[in-house]
């Protein structure tokens, strides 16, 4: 659907260069200015889709306060070109031209930069400015990169109400996973289907907003680097699990969000002289070590626990280690046993 809706804007921005571009023509033809009304039309159809583009990407109080700027700039403009009547021989449509460019531009710009002492004018205007950045920040877009959905918790975060804003996936993301679901490679394929499952179960809550951005960085080969690009660009936050891609976006000035930094804040905290059961499974890498995991996949070090392997024990924690591939917890056998 949303692809659907992508393809039929593209078709609209089209048909009106072409038509601003066949207007043009039509208008140059009647001085026989038949290519420079064609450049002018096409130009001018191109630079209505740009400021399209920039518009709906912009916040909505900025386009308010810049629309005020610019009425403001080009009546103060017009006030000042009328002063210039009494005068027949001077060329007024060149200066009305450069007045209204003038004013209108700085009108938009001043407006923009002191939006918060415009809008403090106002009753509440302060309070408003404050919530809007508040709003912006929680809301701000979720760029979500290929490992992230492929691992699938982000479904879960979502359907438990944890995510504010728009989740977007770029395009060549998404030719990425596709990649992945057609490999010749089972393993491969069927994570890049369950990659795709993901989406579509995403896209089905009704509560998570979800597009496709077709940015693209043709001059940059890894995705990695495009995923970097876009949320730099248009100051997004990167959803991920890949430890490279945090340390680059981090070095980039990028926000990321972790799942496996949010999996390892939600793990309980364990204490030295807690006890607890724990499943023994295997070997530990020192003489009589025995390691066992919890639920959520910690991984318990239990001192002489070699001799209880396949058993469930009871241990006392020792000690807590926290690494970059986790927590461990150190324990020893319950004497009391």
């Amino acid at each position: 659907m949303m692809k659907y809706v992508s393809n039929i804007r593209i078709f609209v921005r089209v048909l009106f260069v072409l038509l601003a571009t066949a207007a043009g023509y039509f208008i140059g033809s009647l001085n026989n200015q038949y290519l420079m009304g064609t450049l002018v039309g096409s130009g001018f159809g191109v630079i209505i889709i740009l400021l399209e583009i920039g518009l709906l990407r912009t916040q909505g109080v900025n386009v308010v306060v810049a629309a005020i700027g610019l009425i403001i700039g080009l009546i103060i403009a017009n006030l000042l070109a009328s002063s210039f009547l009494p005068v027949p021989e001077f060329p007024l449509v060149y200066l009305y031209s450069c007045l209204y460019l003038i004013f209108g531009y700085l009108g938009m710009v001043i407006a923009v930069n002191k939006k918060e002492d415009i809008l403090g004018m106002f009753s509440f205007g302060r309070i408003q400015v404050r919530e809007s950045k508040q709003e912006e920040i929680a809301f701000k877009d979720k760029l979500l990169d290929t490992s992230v959905i492929i691992d699938g918790r982000i479904a879960d975060i979502c359907e438990a109400g944890f995510i504010e804003g728009t989740l977007v996936i770029p395009r060549f993301v998404l030719k990425e996973l596709q990649k992945i679901a057609d490999s010749s490679d089972g393993l491969k394929r069927n994570r890049g289907r369950r990659g795709l499952d993901v989406l579509n179960k995403i896209q089905k809550m009704v509560d998570i907003p979800v597009k496709i951005d077709e940015t693209d960085f043709p001059e940059i080969k890894e995705v990695d680097g495009k995923l970097v690009k876009l949320g730099k660009v248009q100051g997004a936050k990167i959803f991920t699990n890949d430890f490279n891609l945090n340390k680059i976006a981090e070095l980039e000035g990028v926000k990321v969000l972790n799942i496996n930094e949010l999996s390892e804040a939600l793990k309980p905290v364990v204490l030295p002289g807690e006890e607890m059961n724990v499943h023994i499974i295997k070997e530990g890498k020192e003489f009589t070590q025995g390691v066992g995991y919890l639920d959520d996949g910690t991984m318990v070090v239990v001192d002489n626990g070699q001799d209880f392997i396949g058993q469930k024990v009871k241990v006392n924690v020792t000690s807590v280690l926290q690494t970059t591939a986790g927590r461990m917890i150190f324990a020893k056998l319950d004497e009391s046993k």
